[in-house]
């Protein structure tokens, strides 16, 4: 794995690549970017410091026919105060996501659409992650549920999701009894947009998504999770478009995080509050689209 997470930015931006390529091949519409992300305030459970991380990220989006596919991959590389395995240098990890939608109105051939609602959808995917630090977490989710697409300039959409998740702990006795856990169905209550508006002779938008996601049980050491919350979101402009250059194709801005009982997280077995579970994070943000 040490090979893995030392590539740089291009073999991991064609890796994506060639995983996005036949996602497009019979798109209607497509639109795929690197994008970067820079924050200071990041936490992380049972650590009692901020953490600075530089985010790597390739998004790739398309519709055809009767759906559409989202995948992203975020690449993020933390400080020395959320150390790699052994200590000496802050870990990295790969967390990747996939979406897939069936628009139901478009394969069925009939009018869903309802008050705001435009069109409903069947949603499912699944979840990746890995991290070099002695906790060596490697999250599988999967997801399906039905979405919501709301008729609104850019877009809106509004899921239902049912979740279930597996995952790994290497710390070990006493701290992790288990060292694989399959966790409990859990609701995943989830919105996502973006949305196109012109301020004066600036193009922006705002975009973003937030995950409401219940108790999913137990944890490795047999303490009853919590439900969490995570928002990512970001206010962008059109630098390109701006410069009288191409528009979507250069993007810049100011995001902002906020994770609270990261990952179901919130007391120990003891019942102490423990550190580190809830993210506030401003982010500067870019984006390149091609």
């Amino acid at each position: 794995m040490q090979k893995i997470f030392c590539r740089p930015l291009a073999g991991v931006a064609s890796l994506c690549l060639s995983i996005a390529a036949p996602l497009a091949s019979a798109a209607t519409w497509s639109d795929t970017f690197l994008g970067y992300r820079y924050g200071t305030q990041f936490r992380e459970p049972n650590n009692t410091q901020d953490v600075r991380k530089n985010v790597l990220q390739f998004t790739h989006s398309s519709g055809y026919a009767v759906g559409q596919n989202f995948l992203n991959l975020d690449v993020l590389q933390s400080d020395k105060n959320d150390p790699v395995n052994g200590g000496g240098s802050g870990a990295t990890e790969f967390y990747l996501t996939y979406r897939h939608q069936l628009h139901l109105g478009k394969a069925l051939d009939k009018d869903l659409s309802f008050g705001p609602v435009k069109e409903v959808a069947l949603t499912g995917g699944f979840d990746l992650n890995t991290k070099d630090t002695r906790f060596a977490p490697r999250k599988r989710l999967l997801v399906v549920g039905p979405t919501l697409k709301f008729d609104v300039p850019g877009f809106l959409d509004v899921s239902l999701l049912a979740a279930r998740e597996w995952n790994h702990c290497g710390l070990g006795a006493p701290a992790c009894p288990q060292a694989e856990i399959s966790f409990d169905t859990q609701w995943m209550l989830s919105a996502a947009w973006g949305i196109p508006f012109q301020a004066g002779p600036l193009p922006l938008k705002f975009q973003g998504f937030i995950n409401y996601i219940g108790e999913k049980g137990k944890d490795y050491a047999g303490v009853k999770t919590e439900a969490e919350t995570l928002m990512r979101t970001s206010l962008m402009a059109d630098l390109g478009q701006l410069a009288g250059s191409r528009k979507n194709t250069v993007w810049a801005g100011v995001g902002y995080e906020l994770w609270l009982n990261k990952f179901g997280n919130h007391a120990t077995a003891a019942g102490v509050t423990k550190p580190g579970i809830n993210t506030r994070a401003p982010t500067l943000q870019l984006e390149w689209h091609f």
